[in-house]
Parts: C-alpha cells; structure tokens; sequence
C-alpha cells in the first residue's frame, strides 16, 4: 500500500483521513481540490489540473484524496489502494452544513486564497447542493467504476468510527491490517 486514493462525497472526511494516512506511512499527501480551484474560485483548466495529478501519481508512493473524474484514468490506473468513505448521506450533510458555517464565519482559506462566503453558500456548486446531487449516485457508481482498475484494492469504510478504527491499525510494517476487497 503505497500508492493511496481516497474518495468518497463531499465533507465525508477525505482530506482529513488521507493527510493522517501520509503522516502514518511518511508518504506525501495531494489534495485535488487544490489543484482544481484556483484563485477566485476559477477552475484549472483541464490540461493544468491533468498535469498536476499526472506529476503528483508519477512518485513511487503518495497519498491523494479527491473524486474528480477528469484526471481518474491517471490516478487510479496508478494506485494500487481506493480507499472510499461511504458514510450515510445525513451524517455527511450534516458534516457540511457545520463545517460550511465553521469556514464561513471563521472566513477560513481554503485553497490559493478562496474562502466560502454567506452568498455563495447556496450555489449550483457549493457542498451543500453538491451532496445532493452526488451522494447517492457515487453509492451507485463507485463499484462499477473501481471494477474497471483491477489493480485496485478497494476498503470500502462505512462509518466514521470504521474509519479510525483501521487508521489505527495502520503501519508501515502492518500490511495486515488491510480489510479484504469489497464492493
């Protein structure tokens, strides 16, 4: 397990767990959010956003957290592990609406100097919608799709507490501790 992807819907945690996964096994951590949205909230455009992901997988071990399908052919075609939150969709809207208000009145940056704003919560785009137009359909797709990258080990996590649980079993020396395929 060196060469880390991990998905799952907006707010479920991804960064959070991929960054504690780079730490546990010392590898590095890439976020494609941050590639994707630039300054103003513009999105990359497709060759750039294709180039990072491409520059970022093309190390011998790493750990990237996101879904974006527009570069899924490079990453997933060079892991070897998806690790893919599946949390119920009212525990991750619940997880984005308080994380929404957090970022909003704390005027936290994200990435490249964006910030979430009061007005711009209800945009087409903005996790609040995006999880209703996402969530279940990922449930539905997310095993057809990683059937088609063989190379994959797919940990299918279920809950939050599934999650730290197989966190901490994680090590460098505890191949073990990787729960069989599942779909």
């Amino acid at each position: 397990m060196q060469r880390i992807i991990v998905i799952g819907t907006t707010g479920s945690g991804k960064t959070t767990l991929a960054r504690a996964i780079a730490t546990r096994l010392g590898l590095p951590h890439g976020e494609q959010d941050a590639w994707n949205h630039l300054a103003d909230w513009q999105q990359a455009p497709l060759e750039q956003f294709r180039a990072a992901v491409d520059a970022f997988t093309a190390q011998p071990g790493w750990v990237m957290d996101g879904n974006y399908g527009k570069a899924r052919d490079i990453g997933w075609a060079r892991a070897d592990t998806l690790i893919w939150l599946d949390y119920p969709g009212q525990l991750v809207f619940w997880r984005v609406l308080t994380r929404t208000v957090k970022r909003v009145a704390g005027k936290q940056e994200l990435w490249n100097g964006n910030r979430e704003t009061w007005r711009g919560v209800l945009e087409p785009d903005a996790p609040l919608r995006w999880i209703f137009k996402t969530h279940w359909r990922r449930r539905q797709e997310t095993p057809v799709l990683a059937a088609e990258y063989p190379n994959l080990t797919v940990i299918r996590l279920r809950s939050p507490r599934e999650a730290q649980r197989w966190l901490q079993n994680l090590s460098p020396e505890a191949e073990s501790a990787r729960p069989p395929r599942s779909g």
